[in-house]
Order: structure tokens, then C-alpha cells, then sequence
């Protein structure tokens, strides 16, 4: 796989055209003719085919994919076991609706997911088909369950773009603009962003003030406990910047939920499936989450998700909530493949090459003006991009320059939160790609600087 009969590698980036290329740029005016203008596209890349982190454009340039099609093929492009999951399961059964009828292994897959789910208790699963589905189950469910009907959610966070998981979203306003009024009853507070808390405290001196402003002020002013259904939180922020907050933070979350009957839910859609270096990121934290939202990387690029609850909050009735395409058995053959390969070598890959690529980087706040913080667990990696060190003023037109550097020496990164640089490749990545992006990344943080 590493090399071709000539000696190039394919395992790492080859460009042979000004990028895009005359193939690619003419897919880009049909696009441009036809699809969405709502869609965002960073830079001009046109996916032809992949094979584990390598994507290949239709001029034949190779691309190292470090953002894992948007942290979704957690297992690569086109792994081989799950893709022969994928043929085996859509020669016997591609549809029936699990909803309405029953085969089995979607019992499979949600007796593996309760087992997984952190802690001890029993869990019941719902299928949707996106991380926004499974967002709008929770809410749903927390609702129906507790009787309550408000929310507590985070800026910087991002859950999904359907008019309940928007509501709860709190990270660009272009995400919102003209889609108002929204669900009512949702309350955003500031995320544990220690680099630019909104408290101005230090991490190590904080008296979590991000948390417990829940009972300081909302629950006295403006939100009766008794009416909160539930808290929404990120256990590291995704879209928000890739941002890991303190231990306290979640454990203040916890005890706040415990005392006042408020369900914790945690959104694992982006930090979930091995990420992190562990199954759950929640892992990482001692966290049981009394709802668990999971999409992205479940099923290794086919469209699934899953809403994982403690077990005696499913009360709701046949036919409160449902889904005809939800649990499609192609798409849980490919879970089903992606969980094993996960479990038995990729979430250990995750924190051995992530541990790699952070140390490789972790000086580079001290080297270069314009990188302010380096953070991250697993293959979860965020590159905070400033204007200058002291002030950390965020740095967006420089951060999307790095990302368009990177991308013409044949590295596909992407921007999180206001300045920050993503790295979240598949968990298949081996060390010498990890090289090869840390590299590249430097390379263009150099170059941005001139």
C-alpha cells in the first residue's frame, strides 16, 4: 500500500496540478450551477476516491485527509472490513424500517451501544440518521421524560442545524439569521474556554464560575429549576475551537444536574467512536451522561446515529418518535464493523499518534507568535491562531490562510471556533502521515508569518 511500482508512496500527498486541477475545476462550476449556495466549502478540493487517510482528486492529486470527511470515517476511506460489511449487508437487506418492523442486527448494534454507553445502568437506543437527528431525539426525549420544557446550553456549541438542535447551537449567528423564532426555552451560558475565559479567571484558581453560574444566577433569576429539563454540553467543544475543559467543570455539571432532577446530556456527535483516544470522551472525565447523542464516526461515513438514555427515561409511547430511515441495516453493518475496529485497535491508535502529534507541537507557543495554545486529547487536536500572544486577539483570516496553505502542499485541514486550526484525522493515521501533517502545518505557520 505505502508504494507504487515507480517508488511514490501512497500513503502520503502527491500533487501533480495547480490544485484544483481542470477536472476538479470543472466539477466546481457544475456544483456551482446546481447545489446548495448554503453549503460551506473551504477550499476547492473534489473527491474522487480515498483509501484510509488518502484522498484522491479527479486529476489524480492525493491529499492526506486530516479531517476525516468532517471527523466522520473514523475507520479511513473505505476500510476494507467495513466496506465488506457494507456489500454483505446490502446483498441480503438494504431496507425494511426498524421502526416499524424488526431485524436483527439493529438489536445487535443497540445492545453493543448500551453496553458501551458509560456507566452501570441500563440503556435504550434510538436510531436517526445524523448527529442533528440524535440531538432532537435527546431533546425530545428530556422533554417527554421529565415534563420540563427548558434547556441549558453553551456557547461555542455546536449541535446541529434542524430548528430544535439550532436552537440549542451557539456558534455563529449566520447559523441562525433568518430562521427565527426558534424552539423556546433554551438558555446559553460560557463554555470552560480556560484560554479565553469569559470570567477572566485562571484554570488552576477558578472557582468554576462557568458552571456555577447555573445555580448562582440562572436557577435565582431566570429559570426555575423545576422547569429544566436538561443541560446540553460538548465533554471537549467540537465546532467551538476543539476545547478541553477541566475536570471540575464536568464534575460541577454533574452535581448541579443531580441536585435539581436536571438530566445531564452529553453531545459525543464529533468527540465520540475513539476519538479521543478512548470509546467516550465522557471516559476521559469519569462522566455518566444520563443521555448520550452519537453520529459522525459511528458507521465510518454511512448515515447513522444514535440517542443512547438511561433506560427508565424511555417511557415515551409507539409512535411519540420515530424514524422510517433510522437504523437502516446497511448503515448498521457498517456500525457494527466500525465499533470492532475501534474497540479492539483504533481508539489505542488515537492516543498513541495524538500524543505523538501534540508533543511534536507542544513548544510551538513559545516558537511562533501566532500559535497561542496547542490542546487536545486522542485525535482531537485544536491549534489556537492569534494575532499576538499577549492580547490573544483571534487571528480568522490568518488561520484560514494556514488551512489554504496546507491544502496546496496536499494537506486537507479545517478551522473550528474563531481562530482555531483543527486536526482530527482518521484513527487509522499512522506515524509517519502524522509527521508529514505536523510538518506541512509548521511549514505553513512559517509561511503565513512573512
Amino acid at each position: 500500500m505505502d508504494k507504487t511500482t515507480t517508488g511514490v508512496r501512497r500513503d502520503l500527498p502527491l500533487i501533480r496540478t495547480p490544485v484544483p486541477g481542470p477536472k476538479a475545476a470543472a466539477i466546481i462550476e457544475r456544483d456551482g450551477a446546481v447545489l446548495s449556495p448554503s453549503y460551506t466549502r473551504s477550499y476547492p478540493l473534489v473527491a474522487a476516491r480515498g483509501e484510509g487517510a488518502i484522498v484522491e482528486d479527479p486529476d489524480g492529486n492525493r491529499f492526506l485527509d486530516f479531517n476525516a470527511g468532517i471527523a466522520v470515517v473514523a475507520t479511513g476511506h473505505c476500510h476494507p472490513k467495513v466496506v465488506q460489511a457494507i456489500q454483505d449487508q446490502a446483498a441480503r437487506l438494504i431496507h425494511m424500517s426498524g421502526t416499524d418492523f424488526y431485524y436483527e442486527n439493529m438489536v445487535a448494534l443497540a445492545e453493543k451501544l448500551a453496553a458501551l454507553a458509560p456507566g452501570h445502568c441500563s440503556r435504550g437506543v434510538y436510531f436517526g440518521n445524523s448527529g442533528a437527528e440524535a440531538v432532537e431525539a435527546a431533546l425530545k426525549l428530556a422533554r417527554y421524560s421529565t415534563g420540563r420544557d427548558k434547556f441549558i446550553a453553551f456557547l461555542g456549541a455546536f449541535h446541529g442545524r434542524t430548528m430544535g438542535a439550532l436552537s440549542l447551537t451557539g456558534s455563529k449567528s449566520v447559523q441562525k439569521r433568518g430562521f427565527s423564532p426558534l424552539v423556546p426555552g433554551v438558555t446559553h451560558i460560557p463554555y470552560a474556554y480556560c484560554y479565553r475565559c469569559a470570567y477572566g479567571k485562571q484554570p488552576e484558581t477558578c472557582n468554576v464560575e462557568c458552571a456555577r453560574v447555573i445555580e448562582d444566577r440562572l436557577l435565582k433569576t431566570i429559570l426555575p429549576a423545576e422547569e429544566v429539563a436538561g443541560i446540553f454540553v460538548e465533554p471537549i467543544q467540537g465546532e467551538g475551537g476543539y476545547i478541553v475543559p477541566p475536570q471540575k467543570f464536568l464534575d460541577e455539571l454533574r452535581e448541579i444536574a443531580a441536585r435539581h432532577g436536571i438530566l445531564l446530556i452529553c453531545d459525543e456527535v464529533q468527540a465520540g467512536m475513539g476519538r479521543t483516544g478512548k470509546f467516550w470522551a465522557s471516559e476521559h472525565f469519569g462522566l455518566e451522561p444520563d443521555i448520550l447523542t452519537v453520529a459522525k464516526g459511528i458507521a465510518s461515513g454511512m448515515p447513522l446515529s444514535a440517542m443512547i438514555a438511561r433506560a427508565e427515561l424511555m417511557t415515551w409511547k409507539p409512535g411519540a418518535h420515530a424514524s422510517t430511515f433510522g437504523g437502516n441495516p446497511v448503515c448498521v453493518a457498517a456500525a457494527l464493523a466500525t465499533v470492532e475496529l475501534v474497540e479492539q485497535e483504533l481508539a489505542d491508535n488515537a492516543a498513541r499518534i495524538g500524543a505523538h502529534i501534540r508533543a511534536r507541537m507542544q513548544d510551538w507557543p513559545q516558537k511562533y507568535p501566532v500559535v497561542g495554545d496547542v490542546r487536545g486529547l486522542g485525535l482531537m487536536i485544536g491549534v489556537e491562531i492569534v494575532r499576538d500572544r499577549e492580547t490573544r486577539e483571534p487571528a480568522p483570516d490568518l488561520r484560514d490562510r494556514i488551512v489554504e496553505l496546507a491544502f496546496e502542499r496536499g494537506l486537507l485541514l479545517l478551522g473550528a471556533g474563531a481562530s482555531v486550526v483543527r486536526l482530527s484525522p482518521p484513527l487509522v493515521v499512522t506515524r509517519d502521515q502524522a509527521d508529514f501533517a505536523v510538518d506541512t502545518l509548521e511549514e505553513c505557520v512559517r509561511q503565513a508569518l512573512l
